[in-house]
């Protein structure tokens, strides 16, 4: 090969690196915040649940009932928060795996399509100098 058939070799090698670079980076955009919701929704699921709990016993002291059939119904709304928490944590860690695995196997298939191009550019061009 001559000089010049390196230098394209070289070139289309740079130029596959960097479109993957930027076509990894736009798909990782979507990723970091589906991450961000699936790892903070429990944490805001708790504190609405403890908040549940800490305004459900204000009411007893002004119930004439039992104390367990005064915070019952309070105790359960206090859950509500727990499981719309979880509700969104769930599905949204579900996702996230998802993508996340796809964009491994893009990245991997980019790769693979790179070099290949390269190597039948390069045998394409020994072929026609010869």
């Amino acid at each position: 090969m001559l000089e010049s058939d390196r230098e394209v070799l070289e070139a289309v090698e740079r130029a596959t690196r960097r479109t993957a670079t930027v076509v990894r980076a736009q798909l990782k955009q979507g990723l970091s915040g589906l991450a961000t919701v699936a790892s903070l929704a429990p944490f805001i699921a708790l504190l609405g649940t403890v908040l549940g709990f800490a305004n459900s016993f204000p009411g007893c002291a002004v119930a004439r009932s039992t104390f367990m059939a005064a915070i019952a119904e309070r105790l359960s709304l206090a859950l509500a928060p727990t499981v719309l928490g979880f509700m969104v944590a769930i599905p949204a860690w579900l996702g996230y795996s998802y993508f996340k695995s796809n964009l491994e196997a893009l990245d991997l298939e980019m790769k693979n399509a790179s070099a290949l191009l390269v190597n039948y550019l390069s045998v394409y061009l020994s072929v026609r100098r010869s």
